[in-house]
C-alpha cells in the first residue's frame, strides 16, 4: 500500500503553499506548527483546523475546495513525481495487488494516478476523507486492507511522514519508511518502521519477500487507542479535537 503525498509525488510543500495562501487571503493566522499538524489529516480535519485554529473566515467545504483546486491546477501544469515512483509501482505491482491509502482527497488521488498513467496499477484506492478518522489513526489502512480482502498483517505500507508511519503501524501493517528530507522523521518514529530506505528505488520485490523473516515482535499486535493518543505534539490531535460531528 502506497501513501500518495511525499511517496509518489513531491507534494508536501505544494499542500503547504496552497493552505498558507488560503489562510493569508481569508484573514487566517498561520502558526509555525500548522504544517506538521496538518500532515496526515483528512480534508474534513485540516479544513476544520484551518477554520477553527488558524481563524480562516470560510466554511470548511470552501477551504477544502480552494486548496484542492490550487493543487490540481499545479499538477495539470506539472506533476512532480518522485524519482523511482512509477518504476516502484510497476515493479511491486507485477507481484502483488496494490492500493493507495492517502490523506489526499478522492479528486487529488484520481488526478495524480491518471496524469501519471498509473490508475490501472492499483486495485483499490482509499482517501482518508472516506473513513471516520485520518492519520495517525489506522482507519484508512484498515479500510484499504478490507477492500483488498487481505488481513492487515499481510500488507506492507510505504510511508514518508510521522503520522503516516504511525497510522500504518497502528493498523498492524509492516511498514517501510521513505523519509522526506524536508520533514525528517524522529528516531521514535523510525524505530516503529520495519525498514527505512532513502528512496523508492531501494524497494525491491526481494526486499518485501524477506519481511516475514525479519518481522519483530512489536508488529504482532496493533497499537491501541491509548497509545495513539499518547503521540507527541506533532500529532494533529494533540491540541485539537477534530471537526465537529
Amino acid at each position: 500500500m502506497f501513501d500518495l503525498d511525499g511517496v509518489l509525488v513531491d507534494s508536501e510543500q505544494l499542500w503547504d503553499q496552497a493552505r498558507r495562501q488560503v489562510a493569508t487571503e481569508h484573514a487566517g493566522r498561520w502558526r509555525e506548527e500548522a504544517t506538521a499538524a496538518m500532515q496526515g489529516m483528512s480534508s474534513p480535519e485540516w479544513s476544520a483546523y484551518m477554520r477553527d485554529t488558524l481563524g480562516v473566515r470560510l466554511q470548511r467545504e470552501e477551504i477544502s475546495d480552494l486548496v484542492v483546486q490550487s493543487l490540481i491546477d499545479h499538477y495539470e501544469r506539472h506533476l512532480p513525481l518522485l524519482p523511482g515512483a512509477v518504476e516502484a509501482v510497476r515493479r511491486l505491482g507485477s507481484r502483488w495487488p496494490l492500493a493507495v491509502a492517502s490523506s489526499a482527497t478522492r479528486q487529488v488521488i484520481d488526478t495524480v494516478l491518471d496524469l501519471a498513467g498509473l490508475r490501472d496499477m492499483f486495485q483499490i484506492t482509499v482517501s482518508s476523507e472516506e473513513v471516520p478518522r485520518g492519520k495517525p489513526w489506522p482507519d484508512v489502512y484498515l479500510e484499504a486492507a478490507h477492500r483488498l480482502g487481505c488481513p492487515p498483517e499481510s500488507c506492507v505500507a510505504v510511508e514518508d511522514s510521522a503520522n503516516g508511519v504511525r497510522s500504518a503501524v497502528a493498523a498492524g501493517l509492516r511498514t517501510v519508511a521513505v523519509p522526506n528530507p524536508e520533514y525528517p522523521l524522529g528516531e521514535d518514529v523510525l524505530r516503529q518502521a520495519d525498514l527505512t530506505v532513502t528512496s523508492l528505488t531501494d524497494i525491491t520485490v526481494d526486499m518485501i519477500d524477506r519481511f516475514d523473516d525479519r518481522r519483530g515482535g512489536r508488529f504482532e499486535r496493533r497499537l491501541d487507542e491509548e497509545e495513539i493518543e499518547s503521540f507527541p505534539a506533532s500529532d494533529p490531535h494533540s491540541d485539537w479535537a477534530g471537526p465537529p460531528d
